[in-house]
């Protein structure tokens, strides 16, 4: 397992930490890896209650390893791929045990996305947010749209999503995407005490509940995420896709053509 992603148990709470702060704790293929090693395992774990999901360093996670974007396994095409990143993520919906992210520094791209997917998200006091894939030349992948297009609708979720612009620790609260925002010096705390309450509770009732809240939103998501999977694959393999290469390649602007 790749250290960068740790998971430790303290009686019926979890910690799973990003771990690589001199990337901001960009993720790559061998860190996706073990996440998704670590959520099988508490898939498993019926003495792990609440999970609690946070990051070392600056930030929670800047996203995707720019130095990865574009690159993968030769043995293994851009659809599988993808694939792959859905089944591992969405394991998270697998666990009894609820999830809460600890939002601190950037918080960008698909790790945005997979916060998304989580119970709860508690933001401190400077976090920032962002989806920039479309001006990495792709679209968001892992989800998160569709649970942002049920928070914030139609018109925000478009703004972050075409032009990557950043929203702060104020607005996200405003918009349902974190319930809380703390001083920085107070997120792990806060977070775990949280954690601890959920993990007090009747097992059953918090399963139940989850049910409920699961029951509402998973469909959309869902469907959201099989889109994504087919339009991503054609965007990769796309005339526009390739220009974009080309161009990045000759050091000139690219010409578009939609195609």
């Amino acid at each position: 397992m790749d250290p960068r992603v740790r998971l430790e148990v303290d009686g019926a709470v979890a910690t799973i930490t990003n771990d690589a702060p001199d990337t901001h704790n960009a993720f790559d293929d061998a860190m996706d890896a073990t996440l998704w090693e670590i959520l099988a395992e508490l898939r498993e774990r019926a003495d792990v209650r609440a999970i609690v999901w946070r990051g070392e360093g600056r930030s929670f996670s800047s996203g995707r390893d720019v130095r990865a974007l574009g690159g993968h396994q030769a043995d293994v095409s851009h659809h599988e791929l993808m694939r792959r990143g859905h089944r591992g993520i969405l394991q998270l919906w697998d666990i009894d045990a609820p999830v809460l992210v600890a939002c601190h520094g950037w918080v960008i791209g698909a790790s945005f996305q997979r916060a998304l997917l989580c119970d709860v998200r508690v933001a401190a006091e400077g976090a920032r947010f962002r989806l920039p894939e479309v001006t990495h030349g792709v679209i968001p992948d892992t989800g998160g749209v569709g649970v942002l297009y049920e928070m914030c609708g139609h018109g925000v979720v478009s703004d972050m999503v075409l032009t990557g612009r950043v929203m702060d620790a104020e607005e996200a609260l405003h918009h349902g995407i974190v319930s809380r925002v703390v001083p920085a010096a107070e997120l792990d705390a806060t977070v775990r005490e949280m954690a601890e309450q959920i993990a007090g509770a009747p097992a059953v009732t918090v399963k139940m509940a989850r049910e409920v809240l699961r029951h509402l939103a998973q469909p959309q998501i869902r469907s959201s995420m099989a889109d994504e999977l087919i339009y991503q694959t054609f965007i990769n393999r796309s005339d526009d896709m390739a220009e974009r290469r080309a161009a990045q390649a000759e050091d000139r602007p690219p010409h578009y053509t939609g195609s």
